[in-house]
């Protein structure tokens, strides 16, 4: 089946950086395109050509009416609604407004992320779980300086445990904050992100903003406060309840992690893995699970964290399998033969 779509604006937006943009479009659906005068035609089987239709006339109708979509913008929103057939590009776009963070406009690139946005702004405790790249840690952080902001919270606190990616890295030189930044770098990459730097500075010298690792929450109630913990999956299940009890009143906490990367010792259980059996259905208490799709950063993100999956999931039932053969087999004890013959 032939379709043709008329674009007369916004063809370069729409092929992207090295067509990457119309290249997701024709893998992701199975069909092939040709840019014509003023037109796209597309060729495939009828119901991918009819969804790519749909796709590029939302598109079409976007620009006209005067929507500009920033870098890497329109391929995080191809890549949602390219494999959600329920999901409209256009309905994609305006459930995901831009909304200002201190110096940064943001708007949600999936689904998932608007969801994340909005169980932020309900619930007092939220739990971010899912891939690296998804934005977990970057929205909760524009949450937390639109609260400070608007003066919703009065401080914000960032925590994370102080565990290595795999490695040791010994001794550290310095003070004691210059030992623990390593660790929280990626907390303080956000908040310049979102703040100027001289800002970020002032804050943190009044301690509105601080960032520490969890093993300094102990003891505290954390009153008036926006908290974030971030790579939570690095947490010990007695970890995980001391940080959830610390919330005090007028606060909000959120908590983020990926199960996938957890960097405990070996045989150590994550407390992100066991809150989640704990607390699901608790009310008051907002689970939101990401996925590969709603992955945000460069597309080979999204593809790495596929495989891996893939890779888990065969690794794991391999390991199911050798374990059951080596399991030793029940021996049956051999049958009494006096008790094939009843007693009268």
């Amino acid at each position: 089946m032939k379709s043709i779509v008329q674009i007369s604006r916004g063809i370069e937006s729409l092929f992207g950086t090295r067509d990457e943009n119309i290249r997701l479009i024709e893998g992701s659906l199975n069909i092939r395109t040709r840019l014509l005068n003023d037109s796209l035609e597309i060729e495939g089987e009828e119901a991918s050509v009819v969804r790519a239709s749909q796709i590029l006339n939302d598109y079409v109708t976007l620009v006209r009416e005067g929507y500009t979509f920033n870098n890497g913008d329109l391929n995080s929103f191809l890549r949602v609604v390219t494999t959600d057939a329920d999901t409209s590009l256009r309905n994609l776009v305006e459930s995901g407004k831009q909304r200002t963070f201190g110096k940064k406009v943001i708007a949600p690139k999936s689904m998932m992320q608007r969801r994340y946005i909005d169980a932020i702004e309900r619930y007092d405790l939220v739990f971010g779980i899912g891939p690296a790249g998804t934005g977990k840690t970057y929205l909760a952080v524009a949450m937390a300086v639109s609260a400070l902001l608007s003066k919703r919270v009065s401080r914000i606190i960032l925590t994370r445990p102080a565990v290595e990616a795999g490695e040791r890295l010994g001794f550290l030189p310095g003070t004691f904050q210059e030992k623990v930044d390593p660790y929280l770098r990626p907390l303080y990459d956000a908040l310049f992100d979102m703040l100027e730097v001289e800002k970020v500075e002032k804050l943190l010298e009044r301690n509105v903003i601080e960032v520490a690792p969890i093993a300094f929450m102990r003891g505290r109630t954390l009153n008036d406060s926006f908290i974030i913990m971030d790579e939570a999956q690095n947490t010990t299940p007695e970890q995980m309840k001391m940080i959830l009890t610390r919330q005090g009143f007028n606060s909000k906490m959120v908590v983020t992690g990926d199960i996938t990367q957890i960097d405990l010792a070996m045989g150590q259980r994550s407390g992100l893995i066991e809150v989640a059996d704990v607390l699901r259905g608790v009310e008051g208490i907002q689970f939101v699970q990401f996925d590969e799709k709603d992955v945000v950063r460069h597309s080979l993100v999204q593809k790495i964290v596929k495989a891996y999956e893939r890779y888990n999931e065969v690794i794991g039932a391999n390991r199911q399998l050798s374990l059951r053969l080596a399991e030793p087999a029940t021996e049956v004890p051999p049958a009494d033969p006096a008790s094939q013959f009843p007693v009268a």
